[in-house]
Formats: structure tokens, sequence, C-alpha cells
């Protein structure tokens, strides 16, 4: 620790943002209080009433920043002297707001005002209370482009270039090649290029190899499922855990969802098993969380169903009208219980603030001029009604939607926004009808809408430099806007630079696709073993542990080789002497590598295996690999009765498995227990493919739990629809970062793998390093610091301070 805090010290004051500068650069890069999810619902439910919309009362509106500024009302950076800060903090029943009677704000909600005044108000860039006149259309519209200038070619760009011209803008530079890499990568498979990928980009001479470059990106189906499944889980509200899976109040999509993405379903398919199931692998979505006990009117599963449709699909916030009629948009009480019914198998009474009006809801959809449903149909065709209206040839809302959200992923801000407030006027409506009618004219797919985007020179341009201010006022288009890294993308470049990444995942999803987008079925060889003790009749004693072994022999060197195992309970992997792996849950098989610990001609694989329980039970080794050799022979070794089991352990040193004694006899082929069979086969047939192809990728953090370092940088608990993340990263996320006992042993073992390479020199490591992190080689003055802090030979402790100094660093932190 000594070492790290002289490295942090001796780097942050040099390379900006390092780990000892690490909270002070968050708290200039970020704050606490987030606009969206922290005030908006505080103003809405206390004070929007009174002030908002087309209510002013005693002369004050909060519909702007600008109102809520004026007569001194408020004053940013000085919660002491904001007047509305007093009133809503005052015992004076004649001064009191909300006034007697209403109910008054909580301690924490008033935390959260002060501490948002105290960072400047920070004000969405044209967000409002205000009751819209707009009115957005309905139906598709396909805009004249304008004529392309200086070749640029792209719609997009044929589109900003006219946008930019009539307002006298300049256009935003281009990015070089090396930024362009890191960002691209990211934004479409979520991880950093390798300094290899760098490298050879960087040496391409192809005019078009940043299209090529997008192409090979999205054609990797597995990248792209991994990386875009956040996106689609936060939208959806799926997750792995959480509330109402122990009781089975909810069901996960998760393998339906995996298939669609890496298969590149068609939207408007994507939107029709969802709306309208087909199966039970897309319902969980509708079905929504069953929560227990007594729940509001507003959170009953046909409501869930209401607002989860129209937030995630037409870009509708329909909570508010789940309690009463909008007060910051035109939807009705009405209409939201409409949509409920269309789920509902039930007479559904219409609740005002959670109390009966005396009305009965009547199925019905939000658009009637695209038709209707039929409100005596039985579920399952209102359902199909419902999704043939949602994708309706002339129901531009939905494909508006969905590409405005890609847009913003990819840009950095929405041509609406907010995202969820679709009834809002676009900056530009010529992009956002041109991108909708391009979707649709590409038969909905996805991957082509995200390719029109990344190739125009618009995305290929220098970020937006955002200054105080930049979130108030009319929002006016510069360019691309930083992004920061989500918590998955964070998590994959520290996997990916530190060999950290678990071997195994939670989501239930098979990983392995095939080049005509069908799962390959891949025939399982490998049958559950153990010893004499496991024979028919007889059980295995509780804590007993034995050794398993195979010899094989290969004719040529392993250019690939790829080993899936688990045991029931525990194991440890040992090949030519030499501990490769360890397992603990039998529950997920792991996968590894092996093709450089695997030699031409005798190689030995033991298994030192134990039950752990302390009665007997049942026990077994799974133990499947698939090797190919240089000459191009294909080797499959399975766990089976050609094995051998020794009762005798050996004496091992950490690291090696040490001399054997005993007698070696022929293994017991256990029966495969019914749970074996449900949790296994499955991830071992999506480990399989992975290797039959060529590929096994690292493990996602896409695909695992949330914990508390994924929640820290911004996961959502996923109990609700998030369609857009917090954009900052705050002081507390820093110092979480700073104590993850998680990252600081990703990063200790990232240290140890680095330090113990072959490198040329300190400066082939420290260029490594900044390359993959940063896609850029250091500075001098980085390179010598780093050079002076980390000293010749490089320690494992050093190459570790180095790691936390570039992980914290903002320019890493961040999408640019």
């Amino acid at each position: 620790m000594f070492l790290k805090f002289r490295m942090s010290i001796r780097l942050g004051f040099i390379i900006p943002g390092a780990a000892f500068a690490l909270l002070a650069s968050f708290d200039s890069l970020a704050a606490e209080v987030d606009f969206s999810h922290d005030v908006v619902p505080i103003l809405r439910k206390r004070c929007v009433e009174c002030h908002g919309g087309e209510e002013a009362k005693g002369g004050f509106s909060i519909n702007t920043r600008e109102l809520f500024l004026d007569d001194d009302s408020a004053k940013p950076g000085k919660p002491g002297e904001s007047y509305f800060l007093k009133l809503v903090k005052s015992d004076d029943t004649d001064d009191q707001m909300p006034p007697e009677k209403k109910e008054r704000l909580s301690g924490a909600e008033i935390r959260t005002l002060e501490q948002w005044v105290r960072e400047g108000m920070l004000w969405e860039s044209g967000f409002t209370f205000a009751k819209s006149t707009y009115e957005p259309p309905l139906k598709p519209r396909r805009p004249k482009l304008p004529p392309a200038v200086d070749g640029r070619t792209n719609p997009i760009d044929r589109i900003l270039d006219a946008w930019l011209a009539e307002r006298e803008l300049p256009r935003p530079g281009e990015i070089n090649d090396a930024r362009f890499l890191r960002r691209v990568s990211l934004d479409l498979s979520g991880l950093l290029p390798t300094p290899k990928e760098l490298g050879a980009f960087l040496a391409d001479e192809r005019p078009d190899k940043r299209a090529r470059k997008i192409d090979e990106l999205l054609n990797d189906d597995i990248a792209y499922a991994d990386h875009w499944l956040t996106f689609w889980n936060d939208l959806l509200r799926n997750d792995y855990t959480g509330t109402g899976f122990i009781t089975g109040g909810r069901k996960q999509i998760s393998g339906w969802l995996y298939d669609a993405l890496s298969s590149n379903i068609p939207f408007d398919r994507m939107v029709r098993e969802l709306v309208s199931p087909p199966t039970s692998a897309s319902r969980g979505y509708i079905d929504g969380i069953k929560w227990r006990g007594e729940v509001s009117a507003g959170q009953t599963l046909e409501i869930q169903f209401a607002q989860s449709v129209s937030q995630s699909f037409l870009g509708i916030n329909l909570k508010c009208a789940s309690c009463h009629d909008s007060f910051i948009d035109r939807w009705k009480l009405e209409e939201a219980y409409g949509l409920a019914a269309i789920y509902s198998t039930r007479e559904l009474a219409i609740h005002r603030c959670d109390k009966p009006n005396g009305k009965m809801a009547k199925a019905s959809w939000l658009f009637p001029e695209l038709g209707q449903v039929d409100p005596e149909a039985d579920r399952k065709a209102r359902l199909n009604q419902l999704a043939d209206l949602m994708v309706h040839p002339q129901n531009g809302r939905t494909a508006r939607t969905i590409v405005n959200r890609i847009w913003a992923q990819l840009m950095g801000r929405g041509i609406v926004h907010p995202l969820d407030a679709m009834q809002t006027e676009p900056w530009n409506a010529d992009l956002l009808d041109f991108l909708a009618v391009y979707l649709v004219g590409q038969k909905h797919d996805l991957k082509s809408v995200m390719r029109l985007i990344a190739t125009s020179q618009a995305y290929q341009s220098q970020v937006e430099v955002l200054g105080e201010g930049s979130e108030s006022g009319a929002y006016v288009y510069c360019g691309p806007r930083p992004r920061r890294l989500t918590a998955e993308q964070f998590v994959d470049g520290v996997w990916a630079m530190t060999g950290a990444a678990p071997g195994s995942f939670d989501a239930p999803v098979i990983r392995g696709v095939v080049a005509d987008g069908t799962k390959e079925k891949f025939k399982i060889n490998a049958k559950w073993i153990w010893g004499s003790s496991a024979k028919p009749g007889s059980v295995p004693a509780g804590g007993e542990e034995i050794l398993m072994r195979k010899t094989l022999k290969l004719d040529d060197t392993a250019v690939s080789a790829v080993a899936i195992v688990t045991c029931d309970n525990e194991f440890v992997l040992y090949v030519n002497g030499r501990e490769v792996l360890k397992g603990t849950d039998w529950t997920k098989p792991l996968a590894i590598a092996l093709h450089d610990r695997l030699r031409k001609g005798s190689n030995q694989i033991v298994v030192r295996a134990k039950n752990i329980l302390t009665t007997p039970n049942p026990a077994g080794l799974f133990f499947e690999m698939g090797i190919k050799l240089k000459n191009g022979e294909e080797v499959t070794v399975a766990s089976g009765k050609e094995w051998q089991w020794n009762p005798k352990l050996p004496r091992s040193r950490e690291g090696r498995l040490g001399a054997v004694s005993g007698k070696w006899e022929p293994v017991t082929v256990v029966p495969a227990l019914k749970p074996w069979n449900e949790k296994v086969n499955p991830q071992a047939q999506s480990m399989l493919a992975q290797a039959a192809h060529g590929k096994m990728p690292m493990v996602r953090a896409a695909l695992m739990k949330s914990d508390f370092l994924m929640r820290s940088l911004g996961r959502p608990l996923r109990e609700q629809i998030v369609t857009s993340r917090p954009a900052d990263l705050g002081t507390l996320a820093g110092i979480d970062l700073h104590n993850n006992a998680v990252f600081a042993d990703a990063l200790k073992r990232g240290g140890a793998m680095l330090a113990s390479k072959a490198w040329k020199d300190t400066s082939e490591l420290i260029d490594h390093v900044y390359r993959f992190a940063l896609a850029r080689p250091p500075s001098a003055r980085e390179r010598r610091t780093v050079r002076e802090s980390l000293g010749a030979p490089s320690t494992a402790e050093g190459v570790e301070d180095l790691l936390w100094a570039v992980f914290l660093k903002p320019e890493f932190l961040t999408v640019r």
C-alpha cells in the first residue's frame, strides 16, 4: 500500500485523474445528484401541481430553470440563500411549502434538493414542466435529403451539414484513427481494442478501413449480444436476480433476449414477441413483477403492463397518467387504464390516486387513428391486435422511439430529449424521421441503423466540449457528447487487461452461434465419473477426496484447446503437473483455454475432486475438452470409463500436483442426476459451441449478476425500466472504486500477470498498458514518471499501482 500511495502522489499531479487525484477529478467531472433521476421526481410529486404546467401560484413557476431562478427564488450554489428551500423547511403554516394540508417533503427529499442547489442546479437541456402544445406526427415521414457537400454522402451528414450551415455553425472536426477505434469498439462491442488490434488498424492503409472495422464489430455476434444485452436488460427491466425471482412472482427473458440479439432478429419481430409472447420464453416482460403483500393501484400487473409497453417502445411515461390525468403531457387516466385492460383477465376498476372512481376500464390503445383493439376479444387476441398496432406500417412512433434510443447510445444525447418524452419536439425532425423510415426500409434491422450512424462523419467527429451551463437553454448540436463508461464496460475493460474475468456466468444463455444464426446442438460426450464408492448400490462418503486422471498423446502442437469442467462438489485441475483451475460451485461449469499447457506427445490431465458434505451423498466429475492440432486433427477428451482414479492424495506444493503414490483403478461412470443435466448441459453446450468456432470469449459483466462494484458504477436494480443511466460518476462511486475488494483483487492479479511477462524493457510494458487502456502511447512526461516509479525490473506491486492510476483516469472512464 505504501508503494501505491507513493505512486499515486507522483502520478496524481502529473497524470490528470490518477489515483491520488481521484476525488478532485470526480468532483469536477460529476455531480452527486442526478437531475432526471433524483430531482425531477421530487418536483413533480411536490411542486408541479401548483407551480408547473399552466399553474404559477404566487407568480412562481418552475417550468424552466430560468423561471425557477426568477425573483431570486433560488440561488445556484447557495442553498442557504435559496428562498424556496426556506419555504420547504419552514414550520410556519402561512409560509410553508407545500401549504398546510398537503404532504410535506421528507428529510431525504429536502437534502436532495439542497445538494442539487449546492451543485449549481444542473438542468437538462430542453426539459420543461410546461404542457407542450407540440404534437408529434404519428405516421412515418420520409424527408427530402439536402445535397451532399464536400463528398459527405452519408444521409446523416447531408441532414446535419445543412442544419449547421443554416445556423452558420462550423462542422466538428474529425477524430484520428486511434480515438475512432476506441470509440467504435466500446460503442458496438463494449470492449477496448487490444494493443494488437490497435496496431493493425493504425497500419492499415485502405481508405475504407473504418467501414470495414464497423462491419467486423457488428458481425461479431457474441460480442455484440454480450454488449447490447445491457441496453436491453435496462429497457425491458430484465435481470438474473432480485425482487420476485425467489417467490416466483417474476420471470426473466434472458435466453430469448440473448438469442434475439445474437441472431439479430428484426426489431418488429422483437416487439411482437414481447407484447404478444408466442411462448413462455419472452413472457416475463409483460407479466412484470408480482409484488408481495398489498400494492397500490399503480403497481398492479395490468398497470405495469401499460407502463412498460408505452415506455419501452413508444417513449411515453404513463406513470403519472396511471394515477390521474398527467400534469406534464396529454395522456389521460382512462387511456392508461385502457392499455392496461388489454392485458387484464378481469374487469379493471379505474383508480384515481389509488381510489376507485366508479368507472371500469375498456381495453383500448393509445392511437386509435391507426385502428383499435376489440375489447370483447379474449386476452390472447387483444395482445395480438396490440402487437399488430405497435408495428403497423403507418405507426411511425415505434420506429422513431427505438432509433432515438440508438442515436443517444452512440451520440450521447437523443434527437428527442428526454428519451421517454417522445411528445417533445426533436431538435432535428428530418434526422429523426429519416432514421425511422431507414430502419423500416432495412427490414427493421437494428444493426443497419447502427452502421449508418457509425459510418457517418457526424459520429466520427470530435466530441462536444461541455462547459458550465451546457444543460441549460435550447440544445445546439455541436457533435457527439462524451459519455461515461457503463458499469459493464468498465468491468470488462479491467477484466480484459488483467485476465481477472470469471470462468462462468450467471445469465441462462447459450453464447454459441453458427453462420445461419441458429444455435448449434453440440453432443455432450462427457460422462459423470467418480471412484469405486460410487458403484451401483453405494454412495460416496461425505468429505471423500480422490484423484482422477486421463493420459493422452497428441501427434502435433495444439493450436486451440478449451476444457469445460465442473464437479459436485469441488475440484482442482492440473495439466502436466501444474494447477490451472479451481471450482467450488458445480452448478457453474468453468471453461479454460489450455493450448499453451499441452505439448506434442504425452500429456496428463489430473483432477483432485472432493465431496464436501458431511454425510454420504452423490458426487461426480464432468470434464470435456476439444483440441485442434496444427496438422488439422481434432481431438475430444471427455470424462468416461477410460479414466482412472486413486484414493492416495499427494503432498501438493502451491501450484503443483506433487508425486502420486498408490494404485490407479478404473473409475465408475455415475448415472447423471436430473439436477446435473438441467444445470450443466445447457451451459456446457454453449461453451462447446464457442470452442468449436474457435471462440472462447471472455466472460462479460453483462452476463453476471450485479455486485457492489457495478451498482456503485450505475448499474440499476432493474425493478423499473431504465432508459438512460446517470451521466456522471459521483465522488462516492470514486471512493467505492478505491475500496472495492473485487476491483483491488483484479488489479493485484493483473499486476502479477503483466510483471511476469518477458517484456523487452519497462517502456514496452508501459506502452502496452497505455495502448490497451487509452488507445495511445504515454506522453514523454508520463513515460518518464511511470518508469521512475516502476523501477527496473518491474515488480508486481509496481505494475498494480500503474493499473490503479490508469484505470482511474477520467480519460479511461470516458468514451470520447
